[in-house]
């Protein structure tokens, strides 16, 4: 075996330092094709995640914003409603009246909202951190950036938003149509409405709806017990109070009732208002989520129903008939009840709320008629009294019943009393010594279909 030399040994090293090196090099290369392949594994990845959850929220937005539309139908469809079941519950010879001012506010409620009424409903309060009492983002609506997709809100577009919220500007004002109903002005109505609508709905709403004070204290009202039917009955109020009863109401303090000329009429109206209330108190949950617009849903039901059976018993106890008015009232009044606090409520909370209020609404016909207050299809007692309950109702009952719930809610319930009927009266005040409230007589008597409009609702069965 040769010497093995030093130089030989130097040349050995050498050659096997090189070959670690390459098998080195070699192995960083891969290493860096693999960690390239895995980057763009990785960047592929994140990206396909992001394609992903953008279709996800994107089908989610499409599914939440098409059952906000077919919310926004039915509310819509309450307008069909109230004007069938105000012209039931009214005489045969104002039925073109009533007909025309349930179809007219519709049009001054969707038009005062785009103006005017949205952008103080929504003026961009701080919320959560709000005390202001008005605001106002500018006239008429412009589209903001991102308002046709998701980015304005995960549950509907801009302009789903503000055909919902119109729709339930306009049912505020049909309250007010019903209570004041046979005697009013039609001109005068239309003028009412059209502040009513533009501004004192929308302000008040503002209030919680909007971010504002109330909804800082932590005022509840879901769908709008309060904010809807109590800040319609209140209006309602004022003006049945300035307008007095109607001719033969009430003579020498014996009360005679004017019956409703069609009860079919009324029957079919209040069935639409319930099928309206899938939209009303299902669409307040403002997505399709599910869970909440299925409970939802089931609470509006439940304390419906509860209200029929309430009020059927009430009236059969007190005259010892069934009547079929306060049973249509009953169901109105338990909906009306359950909206401050339908996605709060469980199953006996609903149904205590709807016999409650079902009860209630007998008792309150009974009693404003008692006060001489002319209301002829009841609005006054569904409204303002089971709106008025409805509210209190979420601090006594259901997730959010607390005492300082309750003061909560007795103050949101003060607060709007002030200002809806303070509002409302003086508007129907100033009203009353311009352009004048009320008929004469005559007209009265002879019916508004002849003296607002010319013509009759059924001009082969009128009798002459």
């Amino acid at each position: 075996m040769p010497n093995v030399t030093p130089e030989m040994y130097d040349s050995v090293m050498l050659v096997k330092q090189q070959l670690l090196v390459d098998s080195l090099n070699h192995a960083q290369a891969a290493l860096n094709d693999s960690l390239h392949a895995t980057n763009d594994l990785m960047f592929k990845t994140r990206t396909e995640l992001a394609i992903t959850k953008d279709s996800l929220a994107n089908s989610s937005f499409k599914a939440n914003n098409i059952w906000m539309m077919v919310a926004t139908a039915f509310v819509f469809i309450m307008h069909l409603g109230f004007a069938t079941l105000e012209s039931g519950l009214t005489q045969a010879k104002n039925t073109t009246n009533v007909l025309f001012k349930n179809s007219i506010v519709p049009a001054i409620g969707i038009m005062t909202h785009a103006i005017c009424g949205f952008n103080l409903m929504y003026p961009g309060f701080d919320i959560g951190a709000s005390m202001d009492f008005i605001g106002f983002k500018g006239w008429g609506i412009e589209l903001p950036e991102g308002g046709e997709t998701y980015v304005y809100n995960a549950g509907m577009t801009f302009w789903t938003d503000f055909l919902f919220q119109a729709m339930f500007a306009a049912t505020s004002a049909t309250i007010v149509s019903g209570a004041v109903a046979e005697r009013i002005k039609l001109f005068s109505f239309m003028v009412f409405s059209l502040f009513f609508t533009a501004f004192i709905y929308p302000i008040i709403g503002s209030w919680k709806w909007g971010g504002g004070w109330l909804n800082t204290i932590g005022f509840m009202d879901f769908a709008g017990s309060t904010l809807v039917h109590s800040v319609g009955g209140w209006a309602a109020l004022a003006g049945v109070i300035l307008l007095g009863a109607r001719h033969g109401k009430y003579d020498k303090g014996i009360i005679k009732p004017i019956q409703g000329h069609n009860m079919t009429s009324a029957v079919i109206g209040t069935f639409m208002l319930w099928l309206g209330w899938f939209g009303f108190n299902g669409g307040s949950v403002l997505s399709a989520e599910p869970g909440i617009v299925s409970r939802v849903l089931v609470m509006t039901c439940i304390s419906g129903s509860c209200g029929a059976i309430g009020a059927a018993f009430t009236i059969y106890a007190v005259n010892k008939n069934f009547d079929l008015s306060m049973v249509l009232n009953g169901i109105l009044a338990g909906l009306v009840g359950i909206t401050a606090g339908a996605d709060q409520m469980g199953i006996i909370d609903a149904t205590i709320i709807g016999l409650i209020c079902g009860c209630t609404v007998v008792g309150s016909v009974i009693m404003f008629d008692k006060l001489g207050i002319d209301d002829p299809v009841g609005a006054l007692s569904v409204h303002l009294v089971c709106g008025i309950l409805g509210t209190l109702a979420v601090g006594i009952l259901g997730a959010k019943a607390s005492g300082a719930q309750f003061i909560k809610q007795l103050i949101g319930v003060g607060s709007v009393a002030v200002a809806a009927f303070g509002a409302s009266f003086l508007i129907f005040l100033a009203i009353k010594y311009t352009i004048g409230l009320r008929v004469g007589k005559e007209e009265e008597i002879y019916g508004l279909d002849e003296s607002e409009h010319y013509m009759e609702a059924y001009p082969n069965f009128m009798m002459k």
